[in-house]
């Protein structure tokens, strides 16, 4: 078994592209390898700025034996003794009668690689001088050996052959490599890191000594962590400074001024920013860094008064002065203005004012506002800025602190670690806020599809999910969905597609609604499923009661339902309730769901204890299910358990005389129907 080493080394790959081109152009391959037969053990890929390389080890030298059985079967073969062994310049090959011959690995790389380069689909890519590739960046070298020789081929001109290059300043020069192992060995003597992970680990380790030399903190970011190591090979840490005068303004506005246009961490003294900051260098200067720190601080400053004046320009206009401008601001064709959004979005944030706890004039105000600061100097420059703006302009013009608070909240959360709004003002804007977005886009049937959601609606609905849980808000969505679609529903602007179930309803708006909350249901499901919960057990409760759209109920229900499974009367009545739907789905007896059992043909002391168990059980637990005690239905579920084992312990379902077994094929539905108070036992798997 042989190793296989290929590198594709060009001018600088942009560092957000890098990581998703080596992981897909290394499935490519593997698949690639054992389309063509060929079994290896592992695919390892690396990156820096200008190389992809990638290390197949223990693939097969030779003709391997899938490639063989191919070749036998294409040529009519019965054994490989029929063929012929003969050598070229290649090396050797299986001959048949019919002269079909065999490839060997080498050959497969050959001829698997550049059609793989040649139709990579790069976010971006170029050509460049009269070649005919399309790449990320200009291609100038391909390393390919294969057992430590070369693999013979070209990629639009550029033969492969077994020379890399060092780093691009401190090592230019060309140099032969023999395998990985001397491959990475000499790139790291000629100044670069291959391996991503230990650049990034690196960074922070320098930055984190810098700072804590200046007795200062670092603000750490994984995402600027992660670019800096796809910008570096060498990479090296610097501390840097800038004018304390720039601390006026709003320190996220620092940081991300740093961080986009130099790549800069920041630090901090205490809470506060300091007026210090980390910069990566991609070489080890002699002079230790200095000009390099220098050039980066006349730049900082220059970005930084850039942004001081877009700040205290901003201030000068103020919130009030820039709503009306929002109707230059399309949220989407068909749902209008991000202005049109506001004066659907403050009516609804009143509404849920009460629901969350929340004062409806302070809801409504920061619902007017908390989109202003769209048009604003600064978010127009850092649009990641938005909201986080829309407060310091608030507070600066005397806004009540829980409206601007809430303009910078409305947002979250964006991601699935990100935090919730907490405060209700916040609260009751933030979901008005995507309950309006979710609601628009299904009024004109653009709901998410398969992989695709271009307009972010499941993190939307996960962001209304998690809101509602987390704060434990009991809110029915149902009605509001419904009274917000039936608002599109008046402009003419509902939209079905023809196939759609929606078109068969006699109430369009309803239906819509309806649909959305079935979407909110799914993602319901898959977020508990992501806290660990058995998707199974998650689907028992929530098939049973689909009207059911208390979020908070729907979890304590699932919560409950969990902990009584996993108790010894949980189940052991969970195998008595699927024996029992075992039963009545062989047998196939309609009927037996259409009518209570008749006490009078109960025979045996089992059947009556069971008939009176359900009885006392359906009654107990819909009480405690309508007093929202779902311990307690668990709790009278409980005593289900005992009269079901003695009943299949001691009585026959499947007598011989018609009426005792219909009569006990009912008494099994009804334990079925029981159970279906709280769940539907027949969905869990096991």
């Amino acid at each position: 078994m042989a190793e296989l080493l290929l590198e594709l080394f060009s001018e600088e790959i942009p560092a957000r592209m890098q990581a998703r081109a080596a992981d897909e152009l290394a499935r490519f391959l593997g698949d690639a390898l054992k389309d063509a037969g060929l079994d290896f053990e592992t695919v390892r890929s690396f990156v820096t700025p200008r190389r992809l390389t990638f290390v197949i080890d223990g693939l097969p030298k030779g003709a391997p034996d899938a490639a063989i059985q191919g070749f036998l079967k294409s040529a009519g073969l019965k054994s490989i003794k029929q063929a012929e062994v003969q050598q070229d310049k290649k090396g050797a090959f299986y001959l048949a009668r019919i002269e079909r011959s065999g490839r060997a690995t080498e050959e497969v790389v050959a001829a698997i690689v550049p059609a793989i380069v040649a139709s990579f689909p790069w976010p971006k890519s170029m050509r460049w001088g009269n070649g005919t590739l399309r790449w990320v960046r200009p291609l100038h070298s391909v390393l390919c050996l294969f057992d430590g020789k070369v693999v013979p081929f070209e990629i639009d001109g550029i033969a492969t052959g077994n020379e890399t290059r060092g780093h691009r300043f401190m090592a230019p020069k060309p140099f032969a490599v023999k395998n990985f192992a001397d491959y990475a060995e000499r790139l790291r003597k000629a100044y670069v890191i291959l391996d991503a992970g230990e650049r990034a680990k690196l960074i922070l380790e320098g930055a984190r000594a810098l700072a804590k030399k200046a007795k200062l903190d670092l603000v750490e970011d994984e995402a600027l962590l992660a670019e800096n190591a796809g910008l570096t090979e060498w990479p090296v840490a610097l501390i840097g400074a800038f004018d304390e005068r720039f601390l006026e303004v709003p320190a996220e506005v620092l940081s991300t001024s740093m961080k986009a246009h130099q790549k800069c961490f920041s630090l901090k003294r205490g809470e506060s920013l300091a007026n210090r900051f980390i910069l990566i260098a991609n070489l080890q200067a002699e002079d230790g860094g200095k000009s390099i720190v220098a050039g980066n601080e006349r730049v900082i400053a220059a970005r930084l008064s850039d942004a001081k004046f877009f700040y205290d320009q901003d201030r000068d206009i103020g919130l009030e002065t820039w709503v009306p401008k929002l109707k230059d601001v399309v949220f989407h064709e068909k749902l209008g203005t991000q202005y049109d959004r506001v004066h659907r979005v403050w009516p609804l944030a009143r509404e849920l004012a009460p629901l969350v706890g929340a004062d409806p004039d302070l809801a409504e105000r920061a619902a007017i506002v908390a989109k202003a600061d769209l048009v604003s100097g600064m978010v127009g420059e850092f649009p990641e800025l938005q909201g986080v703006m829309g407060r310091y302009y608030a507070l600066d013009q005397q806004e009540d602190p829980q409206v601007a608070d809430a303009i910078a909240a409305h947002y979250k959360p964006v991601g699935p670690s990100d935090e919730v709004p907490r405060e209700p003002i916040a609260i009751a804007v933030a979901l008005a806020d995507k309950l309006d977005m979710l609601v628009g886009f299904w009024a004109i049937n653009e709901k998410p599809t398969g992989s695709k959601d271009p307009y972010a609606l499941r993190r939307a609905a996960l962001g209304v999910i998690r809101i509602v849980l987390e704060n434990q808000r009991r809110i029915r969505l149902l009605p509001i969905l419904i009274s917000q679609m039936r608002q599109w529903e008046k402009k003419g602007a509902l939209i079905v597609s023809p196939n759609s179930i929606e078109v068969m309803s006699p109430d369009l708006a309803d239906a819509k609604a309806r649909s959305l909350r079935t979407f909110l249901h799914d993602r319901l499901r898959v977020h508990l499923r992501d806290r660990g919960a058995r998707h199974d057990w998650v689907e028992a409760v929530m098939s049973v009661d689909d009207s059911q759209d208390d979020l908070v109920l729907n979890v304590k229900l699932v919560t409950a339902f969990e902990r009584f499974l996993q108790t010894d009367d949980g189940s052991n009545l969970l195998i008595g309730t699927k024996r029992a739907n075992n039963i009545l789905r062989i047998e196939g007896e309609p009927d037996a769901a259409n009518q209570l059992p008749d006490p009078k043909l109960f025979e045996q002391v089992e059947e009556k204890a069971l008939a009176k168990a359900v009885d006392e059980t359906e009654h107990a637990a819909e009480a405690a299910i309508a007093k929202e005690d779902f311990e307690g239905a668990m709790v009278a579920m409980a005593k289900l358990r005992a009269p079901v084992d003695a009943f299949f312990d001691n009585v026959t379902v499947n007598t011989d005389d018609p009426k005792l077994r219909m009569n006990r094929l009912r008494l099994l539905n009804r334990i079925r129907a029981t159970t279906l108070t709280v769940a539907d036992f027949s969905k869990i798997e096991g």
